[in-house]
């Protein structure tokens, strides 16, 4: 009988997470094309306001300012940066084919993203005045949907060149921090309802585990790179002592 190799529970492991994420958003779409959501989503959202004003969010002004700075984190031109970073890190490495990778994962999920967005069109929210400028549609919420793709597919595909554990543990961490952070900026500021954000979430997710998947295959087919192992990095520290 055939014994599973590590290789082969990952595959199986990010199948059963593809599974899960695509029905939570079809469920959730579907509940929201019906209407469903829309008590709990008015309920979660004045939460984050003062009850006598709702103009006014929770919290003293220095916590909507900062609320500003992180939804910026999940902003078209913060995610670009990090990622044509995190390309020419790669490319520095001597690592291209899986910077060009990076590249085509994170462009391919941004249509995804407008595609939903127009396909949807669901209406922003509006019991209460928007804390940032909005220019698309609701439904999903994009800086969810592109934070989690961008951050999770970035850590996820850096930790594959990434041979240390510990170096991989915080990267993941690093991107679910942001992620979870720049999804509830968009409650506080009202630009979204807490449903576009959970629709975000899981598409962006979605999209980043795929990617994973993908780019673990080719590596085994020895498309793109390998990891960078301990050894290798001694090598690379030897030669740097000896120049």
């Amino acid at each position: 009988m055939k014994s599973f190799t590590k290789p082969d529970m990952t595959m199986v492991l990010g199948g059963l997470i593809l599974a899960g994420c695509l029905w939570a958003f079809l469920e959730l779409a579907g509940m929201v094309v019906s209407g469903g959501t829309a008590a709990v989503d008015e309920k979660l959202l004045l939460l984050f306001r003062t009850a006598d004003d709702l103009s006014d969010p929770v919290g003293a002004h220095w916590v909507e300012e900062l609320m500003r700075d992180i939804t910026g984190l999940g902003g078209v031109g913060i995610l670009t940066f990090f990622t044509l970073a995190s390309a020419a890190y790669l490319l520095l490495i001597k690592k291209p084919k899986m910077a060009l990778f990076i590249v085509v994962a994170i462009v391919s999920g941004t249509l995804l993203s407008f595609a939903l967005k127009y396909g949807f069109d669901r209406p922003r929210p509006d019991l209460v005045p928007h804390g940032s400028y909005v220019y698309t549609h609701s439904f999903p919420s994009g800086h969810s949907l592109m934070s989690a793709l961008v951050y999770f597919t970035l850590g996820t595909l850096l930790s594959l060149i990434e041979g240390r554990k510990r170096v991989k543990v915080f990267l993941m961490s690093v991107a679910a921090l942001l992620t979870v952070s720049i999804g509830i900026s968009r409650v506080y500021l009202g630009v979204h309802w807490p449903s576009d954000v959970l629709a975000g979430w899981t598409v962006g997710i979605f999209w980043s585990i795929l990617s994973l998947m993908i780019a673990s295959s080719l590596q085994s087919s020895g498309t793109i790179e390998q990891e960078t192992d301990d050894n290798d990095m001694s090598h690379d520290k030897s030669a740097l002592h000896n120049i």
